[in-house]
């Protein structure tokens, strides 16, 4: 299994392992976290560009690449959650996207 998957594998055994919450409030809620990750991001870039006049400028590229970085650790958590047999079909929906697009 590639090290990343591994990894994602414990992360999502980890949490289950801290919830008290039944598995299908786990899916959900794992869902529902990459609306607040994804908020994370737009918060970063708002903050990167100054957009918010009264608070300025309040974070770095580097600050969204790290708020990307959570979003993607997210998905495939939530990802697995849903099927044991995330690392498949991320490959196999990564090769159709590839397919239609580099190959256009």
């Amino acid at each position: 299994m590639d090290e990343t998957w591994d990894t994602i594998d414990r992360l999502h055994a980890w949490l289950v392992g801290a919830s008290d919450r039944a598995p299908e409030e786990q899916l959900l809620l794992r869902m529902l976290k990459l609306s607040e990750e994804v908020g994370e991001v737009a918060q970063a870039v708002i903050g990167v560009t100054g957009h918010n006049p009264r608070k300025g400028t309040t974070h770095t590229w580097q600050d969204v690449e790290s708020e990307l970085c959570d979003v993607i650790v997210t998905a495939m958590v939530a990802l697995r959650t849903l099927t044991p047999e995330a690392e498949g079909v991320f490959a196999a929906h990564l090769g159709r996207i590839a397919d239609r697009s580099l190959d256009a």
